[in-house]
């Protein structure tokens, strides 16, 4: 299957750049895929310092993510992994309650009760992130059928990796989608690895495309590096859910410059070399930086200024939510039931009963008293 492709590496463009992409929504993009690449340094070298417990980057993805975002509507609803923080940078999700989800601090709208990185906002329909590998296909194929049903025009934007289609939810999804003509982008970013294994080990056809294409609905591959062709791809993707009711899989090629996590060292399962090449040659940042350039859109002089002002932004909030409380310990009791059932209550007040005795040996100035 050939690779749909607009933007070549040294800002060049290779076929027809969409009108409707104005040359401030190119520079919108700019900004915001530098303003995540600026956040995942911070933030990974935070995790080194021991100051989070986890986080996972998005390096070599970002133009993916705000590609994508970028062409699909306010009032559609987002599925995500856990490497499109970019989508809610993109929905203006402010930086400080991204900071507070990492830190799982009081302002926290999970009420720290995830991992970091899982983020979640109901405002700007972003469904919380889980953990579990593929659960959101499923969800986003049902709400989609719901939206069919209600006749709204929104449709649902699912994102996974390449890796979570080889569980069998992708596929109970897909071909729910399918058979029932549900309004949803299934968007596989694959790049490369899932985890420690690649591609080349994850599945023995040509990629994920002739998935989309076996269960009867349109597919398209992308250079997933191109932030042109990854807008004009979902753009018209988005059009079919809309405007026919029918399921569409974007696979875009890209590939993970990070490691899967913090918890992941690469280097023991691919060469220093790769990496340095894919981030020399293809950086998705580097080509649209190169775009402006060429266009006059752009210079060395707002080119400082941009990551000056994105390195002060993130650090501002990453210094405000380090410095927050967490919720009382005994929140974690709240919102389980409508009313709390009489385990529970009994449960709690051991908590505090045992904190009242060995309280010193837990660090309670974390947190907020009840």
């Amino acid at each position: 299957m050939p690779t749909y492709r607009v933007l070549n590496g040294d800002g060049s463009i290779s076929g027809e750049l969409d009108p409707t992409l104005s040359a401030e929504k190119i520079v919108e993009f700019y900004t915001g895929m530098v303003m995540l690449n600026t956040m995942d340094k911070i933030m990974f070298d935070s995790h080194r310092q021991g100051r989070i417990s986890f986080y996972m980057t998005s390096f070599g993805e970002e133009a993916a993510q705000f590609g994508s975002a970028g062409a699909i509507q306010s009032s559609d609803w987002v599925f995500a992994q856990y490497r499109e923080a970019g989508v809610l940078i993109h929905r203006k999700m402010p930086l400080k309650l991204m900071m507070a989800q990492c830190y799982g601090n009081k302002e926290d709208l999970g009420k720290g009760r995830q991992m970091p990185i899982h983020y979640g906002n109901r405002k700007l329909n972003f469904v919380t992130i889980s953990s579990t590998l593929t659960t959101q296909l499923p969800q986003a194929s049902g709400v989609a059928y719901s939206f069919k049903r209600d006749k709204s025009g929104r449709v649902v934007m699912c994102y996974f990796g390449e890796g979570a289609s080889s569980e069998g939810d992708a596929h109970a999804a897909m071909n729910f989608a399918s058979t029932l003509s549900c309004p949803v982008i299934f968007f596989c970013r694959n790049n490369g690895y899932a985890i420690s294994t690649p591609a080349s080990e994850q599945y023995g056809g040509d990629g994920i495309v002739l998935r989309g294409l076996g269960y009867g609905m349109s597919a398209i591959r992308v250079d997933g590096n191109d932030l042109f062709a990854v807008y004009e791809a979902t753009r018209m993707a988005r059009r079919i859910c809309a405007e026919k009711s029918r399921p569409v899989l974007i696979e875009a090629m890209t590939y993970r410059v990070g490691h899967h996590s913090t918890s992941d060292d690469s280097s023991a399962y691919r060469s220093v070399e790769e990496v340095r090449s894919w981030e020399k040659n293809d950086s998705p940042i580097r080509r649209v930086y190169n775009y402006l350039l060429a266009n006059s859109l752009w210079s060395e002089a707002r080119e400082r200024e941009l990551r000056e002002e994105a390195r002060a932004q993130v650090i501002e909030a990453f210094n405000w939510a380090e410095k927050l409380k967490r919720l009382p310990i005994s929140s974690m009791f709240d919102d389980v039931y409508d009313e709390m059932p009489a385990n529970l209550r009994r449960q709690r007040e051991e908590l505090r009963q045992h904190l009242e005795e060995f309280g010193d040996q837990y660090p309670l100035g974390e947190y907020e008293s009840d």
